[in-house]
């Protein structure tokens, strides 16, 4: 691979590794929103009694949630994975510019 098509390989690498961690904070943000909503919701739950059909019906929605929540934390291993391919490609392409690097300066210092 040639310099300029490492170098643009590492900005399309660089510009969706960018895009899978801002896509990780939305996921971490709506996990932290669910987090919130169970926690009020298991507060509400306290004034009630257990065997009531209010206190069923909370304890169906928080079920439900915490399914989303699972959902979600899914979705960020699977953002994770794919972030970690791209550093370890990244690093590759690194290691190919800097070879370009050196036999270019290579190249220039045996003519000087």
């Amino acid at each position: 691979m040639g310099f300029a098509a490492s170098q643009a390989r590492m900005l399309m690498l660089t510009a969706r590794q960018s895009d899978l961690e801002i896509q990780g904070q939305f996921i971490n943000q709506a996990r932290l929103q669910i987090a919130n909503i169970v926690g009020n919701l298991f507060n509400v739950t306290t004034n009630l009694e257990p065997e009531s059909p209010q206190a069923r019906s909370i304890q169906a929605r928080i079920a439900s949630i915490q399914t989303m929540d699972k959902a979600l934390e899914i979705q960020l291993k699977r953002l994770d994975t794919q972030r970690e391919a791209i550093m370890r490609e990244r690093e590759a392409v690194e290691k190919v510019i800097s070879k370009n690097i050196q036999s270019s300066f290579g190249t220039f210092a045996r003519n000087s």
